[in-house]
């Protein structure tokens, strides 16, 4: 795991961009502290941060050159059946000096070209250059764990894990007003776009390749559902040999790994799979020592006493958690607003203090239908007593105080957002579901400049959808889960320095859950169905029929407290917004003010949406 940047000249004016490859290389330190390398010659650059997990020697650092110093790879990643596939190619008669899965990649490029993709099993993002032709070549892995942001213009072409890295080659930093509708409507952007007009995301499951000027992308993966026909019983089996196999494979470490383990069933699988490979596991839990409701750790701590872990807890209080807000703030390098991220930053950081590689149940509520919104789209297709009685309520609902602050009040939100999606079509609900805002509710915060009369990207973030849950659950594989949930980790972990390990996103496991008869998943009465009747006798008996609380901080009461003078002056500061010319002073305050009465709603969510881009335009745009 690791930290890549890149930059190949097309012309003069092009190769003088070059000169700035070491700055980029330095900005991803983080992500591979262990040793810095680089390689250059008269038309390309690149460099290579390590974070070193498979041959911990010298011998594996990057950038790394094939045998007759044509070919060279700077590689993010893991590749899980490297050492099978380095077998074969001993036997078309490869030769190796490491072992590294980089120098497999490498090798199984050189024998079977860009076809080789489809024999990964892993997460990546690389870029191999022909030193003889100048041809680039890059590629992400199927799902999106890795990242790869790329720039491309008559000059010259560049690529970086991160966009901090990327526009260290002194691109041109001009907003995309749909990525900032985007970013204001679901609190992150979407790829293949960014925050910068002409700055993009390479797409999961697709490679590039630059000849001469041309840029050429491909799609080399397409996950579709497949109906499987396998009966209930023998489904559970093949999800249980699946997902132990995986959990096999993502075990291969040179270097010390462990687990995190919040008491979820999703995490705990993971961890009692594990530990059946691993002698004392290492298992990392946090819990909140201010907000009793969301501490879970009793219930890691049975599965760590079930399994036998080597288990640690790290007891956090309500200042803990804030304390972490500049350092998560400090390492987005586009918009990104799930609070959430907060908790991965410290516990990756905490976790980091005794591993360097940690495995996560991250993907299976995508996968499985574990989410309350695909109990409520479930209710929409398949409607009852309970649904019709929330529909009758609807007009009442008003006179009720909604926000996430209590129970009582969080169910009131729920039903109504609930009731106002179901009377919509399916793509406008799903599109509403994902958000904090609607069109009407943006195009009133932003200035007449920044206005999108089109929508014209939002049918490519709802194209799966055609009625069927199982599509809806793919829908969300590819917008929520690759541009949301992955980012997040991929971001908070890799700014600590640990590596994050995703065994129910191994694309067996993935195909298998999408060809799933959808019953097997969801029904009027449970969630994610089939992973936990898969494994009922393997877990505590505890973590069962009990609410999934979910991995929140009390953003509400920070806004309304802590962060009162950072509101004040990045956001009800009206001369700094009348000059930035971007959001309409009024209108901030007036969620601002519905965030300080007795019916928030979900006004944090936009509000933190605002601080964080806020913080970033000081970062990026004015420093």
């Amino acid at each position: 795991m690791c930290g890549i940047t890149g930059i190949k000249g097309f012309n003069l004016i092009g190769k003088m961009f070059m000169i700035n490859n070491n700055k980029s290389c330095q900005t991803l330190r983080h992500r591979g502290p262990d040793s810095i390398g680089f390689y250059a010659d008269d038309s390309y650059a690149c460099g290579h941060a390590r974070l070193s997990i498979q041959d911990l020697s010298p011998l594996g650092r990057q950038p790394m050159k094939d045998d007759s110093g044509r070919y060279n790879i700077c590689f993010n990643g893991e590749i899980y059946n490297f050492k099978s596939l380095k077998t074969e190619l001993i036997q078309k008669g490869y030769s190796f000096k490491t072992d590294t899965d980089t120098e497999v990649l490498l090798k199984l490029y050189l024998s079977e070209g860009k076809s080789c993709l489809n024999r990964l099993n892993g997460f990546f993002a690389f870029a191999i250059y022909d030193k003889e032709t100048e041809d680039l070549f890059l590629a992400r892995d199927r799902y999106g764990i890795k990242p790869l942001f790329y720039y491309h213009d008559d000059d010259k072409f560049a690529y970086a894990s991160e966009l901090k890295a990327l526009m260290t080659y002194n691109l041109p930093k001009a907003i995309d007003k749909q990525s900032l509708n985007h970013y204001l409507h679901l609190n992150y952007i979407p790829a293949p776009y960014s925050i910068f007009e002409n700055v993009h995301k390479l797409l999961p499951g697709h490679s590039l390749e630059v000849r001469g000027k041309e840029v050429t992308i491909e799609k080399y993966f397409n996950e579709k559902v497949e109906p499987l026909q396998i009966d209930y019983n023998n489904a559970q089996q093949q999800l249980r040999e699946l997902t132990e196999q995986s959990v096999e494979d993502r075990l291969i470490s040179d270097a010390p790994l462990g687990s995190f383990l919040s008491g979820g069933i999703d995490s705990s699988i993971i961890v009692g799979l594990a530990s059946q490979k691993v002698s004392d596991f290492k298992t990392y839990s946090i819990g909140f020592k201010d907000n009793p409701f969301f501490d879970e750790t009793k219930y890691a701590e049975l599965v760590a006493e079930k399994f036998k872990t080597d288990h640690t807890t790290f007891k956090l209080s309500n200042d803990d958690l804030f304390d972490e807000l500049e350092a998560v703030t400090n390492n987005l390098d586009e918009p990104f607003a799930d609070s959430s991220a907060i908790n991965v930053h410290i516990l990756s950081r905490k976790t980091k203090e005794h591993v360097k590689v940690a495995l996560s149940g991250d993907g299976a509520d995508e996968l499985f239908a574990g989410y309350n919104k695909y109990q409520g789209e479930y209710l929409v297709k398949n409607p009852g007593l309970k649904e019709t009685v929330a529909k009758g309520m609807f007009p009442i609902l008003n006179l009720f105080p909604k926000s996430r602050n209590s129970s009582f009040s969080n169910k009131i939100r729920q039903i109504e957002k609930f009731v106002k999606g179901a009377k919509l079509s399916e793509k406008d609900r799903y599109w509403s579901w994902c958000g904090f805002s609607d069109k009407t509710e943006i195009n009133k915060l932003l200035t007449s400049e920044y206005h999108i009369e089109n929508d014209l990207r939002k049918n490519e973030f709802t194209n799966h959808l055609d009625g069927s849950m199982n599509n809806f659950l793919l829908n969300d594989q590819q917008l929520v889960l690759a541009n949301d949930m992955l980012v997040k980790v991929d971001k908070m972990s890799m700014a600590n320095g640990l590596e994050v390990r995703v065994p129910f996103l191994d694309h067996r496991v993935v195909q298998f859950a999408n060809g799933l008869n959808e019953s097997y998943k969801i029904d009027s009465k449970m969630k994610k169905r089939i992973v936990q009747d898969a494994f009922r006798d393997f877990l505590p008996e505890e973590l069962y029929n009990r609410p999934k609380k979910g991995f929140e901080v009390p953003m509400l009461d920070w806004l309304k407290t802590d962060l009162k003078k950072e509101i004040r002056q990045l956001l009800l500061d009206q001369e700094f917004i009348q000059d930035q010319g971007i959001f309409n002073y009024s209108e901030v305050v007036k969620i601002h003010d519905k965030l300080i009465s007795n019916n928030p709603g979900d006004s944090h969510a936009r509000i933190w949406a605002l601080l964080v881009f806020q913080k970033w335009w000081k970062q990026f745009m004015v420093s």
